[in-house]
């Protein structure tokens, strides 16, 4: 399966994963805290586990850190 994680392009095994399972095989770091954009459209959490990515989709793995005030 071709698909691109962050801008790079990759090749996974398989025909298809789950997010989850993607998650655990690119060793994303805080898995819990990271938001998923599959093919331009943000998935809610509770999707990791069902949603499907397949060859030539586009994922992002996004972090949204907040700031303090001063």
């Amino acid at each position: 399966m071709q698909i691109k994680i962050n801008g790079e392009d990759k090749t996974l095994e398989g025909d298809k994963l789950t997010v989850i399972e993607l998650l655990k095989k690119e060793n994303v770091d805080m898995p819990d805290m990271v938001s998923v954009e599959l093919n331009g459209a943000f998935l809610d959490r509770e999707k990791f586990e069902t949603t499907h990515v397949v060859s030539g989709d586009k994922v992002e793995f996004l972090y949204f850190m907040g700031g303090g005030q001063r």
